[in-house]
C-alpha cells in the first residue's frame, strides 16, 4: 500500500506540472494582450489566479504571517529569501496587494510572458543598465506597487538564508520606502531548483516582519541596512523551521 500511495503523490506531482504549463500557456497570452494597459491591473488579476490554480492543482496550502505589520503602509519593499519558483505564486496568492517583482532579464525573453512582465511593471535587472532599471523601479513604487526582491540572488533549497545582495536596500533608500523582511519556508522540499515533478499535498509558510524605515539613512549605509535585513529573515526562517514549517 505504501509503494502504491508513493506511486499516487509522484504521479500527481507530475500531472499538475504538467497542467501547471497549460495554465502559464493559456495565461501567458491574456496577460500579454492586457499588459499595456490600466497600469497592469489586469496582469495582477491574471497573476493572482495562475497562482490560485497552480497551488490548488499541487493541493499546496499557504500560510501567512504578519500582514498586519503592512496595514499603515502604501509602498514598501518586501526582501526575502527565495527556495522554488513556488515562491513567487505563494507571494501573488498570499499576499492583498499588487506585487511588482524584481526579476532576471533572462525572464523577459520568454514570449508572452516577458513582454507581458515587462509592460506590467515588473524591473529588469541589468547590470550594464542598473542605473535605469533603479530609475523604473522607483517609478513603479511611486505608482503604489510594492517590489519583491529575492535579495539572495538564486533559489536555494538547503534550508539556509544565504548572504543577500544590497539592491534591495539601495532601492529602498533611494526612494525612501520601508523595508520588509519575509521569510518563506516550505517550498524547497516540495519543488526544488532542478526538480520535473512538484510534491504534492505541501504548505508554503510565509512570514512577515516588522517594517524597518529607510527614510533618514544615506546610499552608504546601504551594506548595514542589507545586513540588518538579511539578519531578519534568517532569524524568521530558523523560527519556522524550528516550529516545523
Amino acid at each position: 500500500m505504501r509503494l502504491i500511495g508513493q506511486f499516487l503523490c509522484r504521479a500527481w506531482g507530475a500531472a499538475a506540472v504538467l497542467m501547471a504549463l497549460l495554465y502559464t500557456a493559456v495565461l501567458a497570452v491574456f496577460a500579454a494582450i492586457t499588459a499595456p494597459f490600466w497600469h497592469g491591473k489586469a496582469v495582477s488579476f491574471i497573476a493572482w489566479l495562475w497562482s490560485k490554480l497552480i497551488l490548488g492543482t499541487c493541493g499546496i496550502k499557504v500560510e501567512l504571517e504578519g500582514l498586519e505589520h503592512l496595514d499603515s503602509l502604501k509602498s514598501f519593499v518586501i526582501v526575502t529569501n527565495h527556495q522554488s519558483v513556488l515562491d513567487i505564486f505563494a507571494l501573488f496568492a498570499a499576499l492583498p496587494y499588487e506585487l511588482r517583482f524584481i526579476a532576471k532579464k533572462e525572464l523577459f525573453k520568454i514570449p508572452l510572458i516577458g513582454f507581458a512582465m515587462h509592460r506590467s511593471g515588473h524591473i529588469l535587472i541589468d547590470r550594464v543598465a542598473g542605473g535605469q532599471a533603479i530609475r523604473h523601479a522607483l517609478k513603479i513604487v511611486r505608482r503604489g506597487n510594492p517590489i519583491v526582491f529575492f535579495a539572495e540572488g538564486h533559489r536555494y533549497a538547503d534550508n539556509q538564508v544565504h548572504p543577500f545582495h544590497n539592491g534591495a536596500a539601495w532601492l529602498a533608500i533611494l526612494g525612501k520606502l520601508p523595508c520588509i523582511p519575509a521569510a518563506i519556508c516550505g517550498s524547497g522540499e516540495l519543488f526544488p531548483p532542478g526538480a520535473w515533478t512538484v510534491k504534492p499535498f505541501g504548505r508554503i509558510r510565509i512570514k512577515l516582519c516588522p517594517a524597518i524605515p529607510t527614510a533618514d539613512l544615506k546610499p552608504s549605509q546601504r551594506d548595514q541596512l542589507t545586513q540588518q535585513l538579511e539578519n531578519a529573515v534568517r532569524a524568521a526562517f530558523i523560527e519556522q523551521l524550528t516550529a516545523g514549517c
